[in-house]
């Protein structure tokens, strides 16, 4: 059933996802998800292993060791991937869609229904905090993988060492360049291209596993867990710093649940435990025999497993495969911040939309030239992967350990489970979240600061931006004439009507628009008809056409128009002006005056915003992209009428 326009559900039993037959074929499905879901988690082959063994924190190359470090990851991948992400988290849909803005909109709707119990704010600030290291991590996996991939070259030869850097730059430049044209069309070939890099990284940790010399110690032995645990014993404090390193097998773990809206949970499912894991494990597993037979003379682990033929077609191929984790994290970037404008917690941002035919194909400028300034800065920064992976780490455990509170409190109060239950799983999920963050932490000087950096700006601006929007509707609010008082007045003068509608937008769905106020004050006239149209964020991801649209016929010619947009949508005129049609209310754009409310914020109000909050609030506010573009309203059809507002 439904309250409060949020669904009421038990906790979901049934694996059918209704979702999955707008999408395709199952098999597509399962190829799409490789290309996509997988390509940050399937390119940390390139660097993992090396730097629990060669990085700045590294342990010595003696089986004990391979064999701990092997089951740590083996471990990793079987809690953190396959029983907390497959088995739980992606139960956690909010109508088909996942990700920490969707988990956050669980919690807030579900909380809003029992009444906003204490803890609710705190866990909206978790939330958007979460959210905010995301752009973090979107900052770093371009950067790292790239250039992981590139430094084969410096395998094969060192003649190739000094333009290791320029190439990296001109990929990442190009990766970029082309985001303005969509992905649509690179994305045919992103599946396949991820599935032959699976099958190879299975072929060559296989056929290394199989060429094991007898007399060492078998790697297989690596899946009992007492060799991760005899590593934690007798390691010292070389083993937590070396999980700091471990942590790099399961980045790109929340993509699994992020992208879950655009396959299904079925697919995802498919292609980690059909292609991903299969091949990931027998990789890991290969170039821990390497190392037990090379010992210190290894030097890069990943590319020392391919044979010297096939050295330069495996830098190409895994140049192919981290751009495709370097798309996924960037496409990811930008509908994470097309959710955030929808639910107010950035200003609104251009953002194109590069397909007709493909929803989610968008691009948003401004963040891809961050992104790209960001990602180039970090690789003439740390100059290595090596140095790179020491800030990797921090952001996606900070992301997922949150993930797990969130899911807690959906679990209680979504899925009514008891505090036994949802306990003691999330403290299953949290010892190994903690774990995981304590050991990055250690890194936070290495270059471990800069997500944080990242997304401390990131956070501060959305917590900014939404106490600001809440500010000035609270100011605004409170000289709200009710509308009934001002129809009444419109009987009374019988002021003036031209022809034509007049379209006012505005964001309370209660009271007369100042907007409307000022123009009637100051010209003296209404258009035959009004409408008061008004365009509502809601805390799920799409929203019907059958429940998109409410009209309310009023007295005098007013009309009231609620539009309701999901937060994966972009809010525009057309469409709603096509609802409205149905609904006998029929309106041209092209025939149509629109009256916008433009505000100047003056931060010498009594407001409880601090005084540099209120100066960044109005910075956001005035290179936040104008209502005319953002709505898609027709701009020769705009009349604009401007208002001071102290904060």
């Amino acid at each position: 059933m439904k309250a409060g326009g949020a669904r009421i559900e038990e906790e979901p039993a049934a694996e059918a996802d209704p979702r999955e037959a707008l999408h395709g074929p199952l098999s597509l499905l399962t190829i799409g998800a490789l290309g996509v879901v997988y390509g940050d988690i399937g390119t940390s082959p390139l660097y993992a292993l090396r730097e629990c063994f060669l990085g700045e924190r590294h342990v010595t190359i003696e089986p004990a060791n391979v064999l701990g470090v092997l089951s740590l990851i083996f471990w990793s991948l079987i809690v953190v991937i396959c029983v907390k992400y497959l088995t739980f988290v992606l139960r956690a849909d909010n109508e088909g869609e996942g990700g920490i803005l969707a988990l956050l909109s669980l919690t807030k709707a579900s909380r809003a229904e029992r009444g906003g119990p204490k803890g609710s704010f705190i866990l909206l600030l978790l939330g958007l905090f979460a959210a905010a290291l995301l752009y973090g991590d979107g900052v770093i996996t371009p950067a790292i993988s790239v250039l992981s991939a590139v430094e084969g070259l410096g395998v094969a030869t060192h003649t190739f060492d000094p333009f290791i850097l320029p190439i990296t730059i001109a990929i990442l430049i190009a990766i970029f360049a082309v985001q303005r044209r969509g992905t649509e069309g690179i994305g045919a070939v992103f599946g396949p291209a991820m599935l032959l890099w699976f099958v190879v990284l299975g072929f060559l940790g296989l056929r290394k596993i199989l060429l094991q010399h007898p007399d060492h110690v078998s790697v297989l032995e690596a899946i009992h867990p007492g060799w991760a645990l005899d590593f934690m014993t007798h390691a010292g404090g070389g083993a937590f710093f070396v999980l700091g390193s471990v942590v790099l097998v399961i980045t790109g773990g929340e993509a699994l649940y992020a992208d879950m809206g655009h396959f299904g949970k079925r697919p995802i499912r498919l292609a980690w435990y059909g292609v991903v894991l299969p091949g990931l494990l027998l990789n890991y597993f290969g170039q821990g025999v390497l190392l037990l037979e090379r010992g210190s003379a290894t030097e890069n682990p990943f590319f020392e497993l391919v044979p010297e033929w096939g050295l330069y077609p495996m830098v190409a191929l895994s140049t192919i495969a981290t751009i495709i984790a370097s798309q996924a994290m960037i496409s990811g970037s930008f509908s994470l911040t097309q959710a955030a404008v929808q639910l107010g917690y950035v200003p609104r941002v251009t953002i194109v939309h590069t397909s007709e035919r493909a929803f989610g194909q968008i691009y948003v400028p401004i963040v891809n030239r961050a992104l790209m300034i960001f990602c180039i800065l970090l690789v003439l920064g740390f100059q290595k992967s090596s140095e790179l992976a020491a800030a990797y780490g921090m952001a996606v455990m900070g992301t997922m350990t949150i993930t797990s509170m969130l899911f807690y409190s959906v679990a209680r109060e979504r899925w009514q489970w008891s505090r036994l239950r949802a306990g003691a799983i999330v403290a299953v999920f949290l010892l190994f979240d903690l774990i995981f963050l304590g050991a990055t932490v250690i890194k936070f000087f290495e270059g471990g600061w800069f997500p944080l950096a990242v997304g401390a700006i990131i956070f501060t601006m959305m917590t900014t931006w939404k106490r600001g929007r809440a500010e000035v509707a609270r100011i605004m609010g409170r000289g709200n004439l009710p509308l009934e008082l001002f129809l009444e007045d419109v009987e009374r003068t019988q002021c003036h009507r031209v022809p034509g509608t007049a379209v006012v937008m505005t964001s309370a769905l209660n009271g007369v628009p100042s907007v409307l106020l000022h123009h009637f004050k100051h010209n003296k006239v209404l258009h035959e008809r009004v409408v008061l149209m008004s365009f509502l964020a809601e805390q799920r991801p799409e929203v019907r056409n059958r429940d998109r649209v409410t009209v309310e016929t009023l007295e005098h010619g007013f009309y009231r128009v609620i539009a309701r947009f999901g937060y994966m949508e972009a809010p525009r005129i057309a469409p709603v002006f096509r609802l409205c049609a149905r609904q006998g209310l029929v309106l041209d754009a092209s025939q149509t005056t629109f009256f916008l409310g433009r505000e100047t914020l003056l931060p010498t109000g009594r407001s409880g915003m601090a005084p540099w909050r209120k100066k960044l609030f109005a910075f956001l506010s005035r290179n936040a992209v104008g209502a005319t573009g953002y709505f898609g309203i027709p701009p020769n059809r705009v009349v604009e009428l401007g208002a001071q507002i102290e904060i």
